[in-house]
């Protein structure tokens, strides 16, 4: 009965821990001022960890769909950039291809924040069909 649920739980729960060591890694390449070793192992376990999570078949799907392709191209570019130890600017080209990628989400996450949250004035400048009632 748990038999085929239980590597679906593993492997998502590694993907969860490489998410976790690609963000300690690229904090800590920022941090060291832009080491490119540390920031290409991050980015690494990021897309590993991202790979693990959802599977091969929807992060091939999401990162190459036709109206996320621009997007797709700076992240990934920005990602090869930084695989080829230039830091500065593959972390800019990443960053933008990021904020493509994910500007859907931004909302939802910024609504899920103020909501766990729940700070009144933030959430009635943010959110005007809300009242502060």
């Amino acid at each position: 009965m748990t038999i085929s649920y239980l590597p679906c739980v593993c492997l998502t729960e590694i993907g969860i821990g490489l998410m976790g060591f690609g963000s300690f890694f690229l904090f800590f390449g920022v941090l060291l001022y832009f080491d490119s070793v540390l920031l290409a192992f991050g980015n690494i376990l990021f897309l590993n960890g991202l790979t693990f999570i959802i599977g091969f078949k929807r992060t091939a799907h999401f990162f190459f769909q036709r109206h996320k392709f621009r997007g797709s191209f700076f992240f990934l570019g920005g990602v090869s950039l930084v695989l080829c130890r230039w830091p500065i600017i593959g972390l800019l080209v990443e960053s933008y291809g990021f904020v493509l990628l994910f500007r859907s989400f931004f909302p939802m996450a910024l609504g899920f924040v103020l909501s766990a949250v729940n700070i009144p004035f933030l959430n009635a400048f943010i959110s005007s069909s809300t009242s502060m009632v």
